[in-house]
């Protein structure tokens, strides 16, 4: 079972001058702003960088959460942050790294299990197997 998922993204204008607006197929994004200033001036806006950090920090979420669950436990909560890095390189620009640093809370367990299940969760989810970068992985543990 194939499950597909829609983005678009709009330029108008080129290089440095030009202006675009990218959204998501379910419309949580909705013509959202970007371009060479919300990429590397912090202007107003989101950058494809942003957007990896929140996809693989809510991927490895959930993915922590399921295996969690499927170790039996039913309560808890999980936040991660995730920080990706770009590095100009000779052709361009490449992302080296996403940092991911996650806090849990889940009464009845143990720091060493928990670290053990996010360990899975950031080698497993599909977004990490999908970035070609380093993967950093730091937990914060309330049982």
């Amino acid at each position: 079972m194939a499950i597909v998922k829609q983005g678009s993204a709009r330029y108008d204008g080129l290089g440095k001058e030009g202006k675009g607006h990218v959204s998501t197929g379910s419309g949580a994004l909705s013509d959202q702003p970007y371009g060479f200033q919300t990429r590397f001036e912090d202007a107003p806006g989101t950058n494809p960088e942003e957007l990896i950090a929140a996809a693989h920090a809510s991927c490895f979420t959930m993915a922590l959460s399921f295996r969690l669950a499927d170790a039996g436990h039913t309560d808890g909560s999980l936040t991660t942050e995730a920080e990706v890095t770009l590095e100009k390189d000779d052709g361009g620009f490449t992302v080296t790294r996403s940092a991911l640093s996650t806090k849990g809370k889940v009464p009845g367990m143990d720091k060493a299990k928990f670290e053990e299940l996010a360990a899975d969760a950031k080698a497993n989810c599909p977004i990490s197997k999908l970035l070609n970068c380093d993967i950093t992985l730091e937990t914060s543990f309330e049982g």
